[in-house]
């Protein structure tokens, strides 16, 4: 029998814990002023190794947030420290921790808080596409040192889901729900696209659990994707709609490899997704966006404090970029809300590039390190652009948009 999940709210903290072990905590001392409210959820259900279905509702192992799968994406993941001989013990230790932390959070149900550093709200940073003329040696020489190249580590095959999110959660969770963008297709026009709440989830990352409720979710897509089916496993299945706007919308869906590294027992994950090609008279700029998350694996909280990225381009320019923090924020990396997921931009006057670069973090006790943030190309796919989608979406202008200012950045 599955455990009955709530939704525990009091001070502005969301909490998801199972009712037979909610616990209160004792210093709450204004009840009267901020009354415990209670939701019901659903009932967990067993988690699976195999592939999950379309309709699945579950709660996000690490952000907490509830949401429903629409399908599947199968991407390689090349985990860095599985090939690295200096970090096979530390690399041993993290995942223990990580296989204790989600075990945990399968008894908790735990879930982030708004408490803590603000979600980041909207705006992905952008670079812009000039480069310096920095000399194609030392180009050469920097991108051999750092070893772009993420073929050298061995990738796995593993499931990815694209997700619906529940937009009651959205302002309560540490990860940006406009990860997914797209640049309009007009002659001339320099917009840039969001489609919102939508995000990409591991398949570890899958908590599943079941409803009775006919419209479980709130999304302005959910009726228009799926249906309910009372006799189906699980009892939503998805519409016609749900296929076309996939297929109609792949090249902005698409997945990339995702690339995996941890320092300092700091671990990052990279997920670059190609957007297409601007052409103007005089050049063409390729476009991508990548989504990082920063998940903290240790005991101790650390802090983001500065980032260093250096971006190869296969027309021979190297790019440096520093600066503060990330998406305009320092977010703190605690147990409690272990990570932190936001999406950027790049832009390049080539097909195909690198990026490669740390974070400076620094970690409760003062000491501070560069955290490795894991290698990835940048590579362009042939244009075949369909119309815009259909779907809600979110309107920005590179030019001008403050907040595109990027990351890469």
């Amino acid at each position: 029998m599955g455990l009955l999940v709530q939704v525990f709210m009091w001070n502005q903290r969301w909490r998801l814990l199972p009712r037979c072990e909610l616990l209160l905590r004792r210093n709450i001392k204004k009840q009267a002023a901020y009354p415990t409210k209670l939701a019901e959820v659903g009932r967990l259900v067993e988690a699976r190794e195999e592939r999950y279905e379309t309709g699945q509702l579950f709660l996000h192992r690490i952000f907490g947030y509830r949401g429903v799968i629409l399908f599947p994406w199968t991407a390689r993941v090349y985990d860095r420290d599985l090939h690295n001989p200096s970090k096979v013990g530390s690399a041993t230790t993290v995942n223990n921790t990580s296989q204790q932390r989600t075990k945990d959070n399968s008894l908790h149900v735990k879930a982030s808080s708004p408490a803590a550093p603000t979600t980041a709200q909207g705006g992905e940073e952008t670079t812009a596409a000039s480069y310096h003329t920095d000399s194609s040696r030392e180009a050469e020489t920097s991108v051999g040192t750092a070893q772009v190249d993420p073929k050298e580590v061995k990738g796995k095959v593993q499931t990815f889901y694209q997700v619906l999110i529940d937009t009651r959660d959205c302002p309560h969770i540490r990860a940006q729900t406009e990860a997914v963008t797209f640049l309009g297709n007009q002659d001339s026009n320099r917009s840039l696209y969001a489609i919102p709440g939508l995000d990409y989830v591991a398949h570890e990352d899958i908590m599943p659990y079941s409803s009775s409720e006919k419209s479980p979710l709130q999304h302005e897509l959910f009726d228009k994707f799926l249906t309910h089916a009372p006799e189906a496993d699980p009892p939503f299945v998805g519409q016609d709609t749900l296929k076309a706007w996939q297929e109609k919308n792949h090249p902005w869906l698409d997945m990339s490899d995702v690339h995996k590294e941890t320092t300092e027992n700091v671990r990052i994950t990279v997920i670059p997704f190609y957007m297409g090609c601007r052409e103007t008279p005089a050049s063409s700029v390729y476009w991508w966006r990548y989504c990082i998350r920063l998940e903290n694996l240790g005991e101790l909280s650390v802090q983001l404090r500065e980032r260093h990225w250096r971006i190869f381009s296969l027309s021979g320019t190297l790019e440096t970029v520093r600066g503060r923090g990330v998406v305009g924020q320092e977010p703190i990396l605690s147990p409690r809300l272990p990570a932190f997921q936001y999406s950027s931009h790049v832009s390049l006057q080539a097909p195909s590039g690198h990026m490669w670069g740390t974070f400076r973090l620094e970690r409760e006790d003062g000491y501070s390190f560069d955290c490795k943030i894991p290698p990835f190309s940048l590579e362009s796919k042939p244009e075949d652009v369909p119309p815009a989608p259909t779907a809600p979406t979110a309107h920005h202008d590179l030019d001008s948009d403050p907040k595109k200012r990027d990351d890469s950045d």
